[in-house]
């Protein structure tokens, strides 16, 4: 079994306008598909790799929680990814015991296609190195990867 999930759309949407989105992680929860974004808490945008963003986040297993966010590829208009951990990392040993939730990267590459974007959006957890967090994945399915694509692409127009 692959450690990665890639979806790739067209869509009628410029690389700018898409781009703009995926960079203000405050916008995020508008086009989430998976419905576990609840909002960005603190830093509204990103600029570089290294820059960190935190996502107040909700799912039935751990209720309310938080991501910290940390990019990891930023090239304006073409490609930006970021990789979350668990925050604090070691915040929510009641229910997870001593996972290290940590390892996976989302990546968002763009590439214009006519009068449009092609969008590409790799989940890869192929870094996780604990073996229990590694039983989670994958957390977001194929079909909700694409319904993202599709609602950053409203979100642009």
């Amino acid at each position: 079994m692959s450690d990665q999930i890639t979806v790739t759309r067209t869509v009628d949407a410029k690389p700018e306008q898409l781009f703009s989105l995926l960079a203000t992680p405050a916008r995020h929860h508008e086009f989430d598909g998976a419905g576990m974004l609840k909002g960005v808490d603190g830093r509204g945008e990103v600029s570089d790799v290294g820059d960190q963003f935190v996502m107040n986040m909700y799912n039935d297993a751990l209720g309310d929680y938080q991501m910290l966010n940390t990019v990891t590829s930023y090239e304006e208009n073409r490609e930006i990814a970021w990789a979350p951990q668990l925050h604090p990392l070691d915040g929510y040993t009641d229910k997870l015991g001593d996972v290290t939730a940590k390892g996976h990267v989302w990546t968002w590459k763009l590439e214009p296609s006519g009068n449009g974007t092609e969008v590409t959006q790799v989940y890869d957890w192929s870094g996780v190195q604990d073996e229990s967090f590694r039983g989670f994945f994958p957390m977001v399915s194929e079909e909700q990867m694409t319904q993202t694509i599709d609602k950053v692409a409203d979100a642009a127009g």
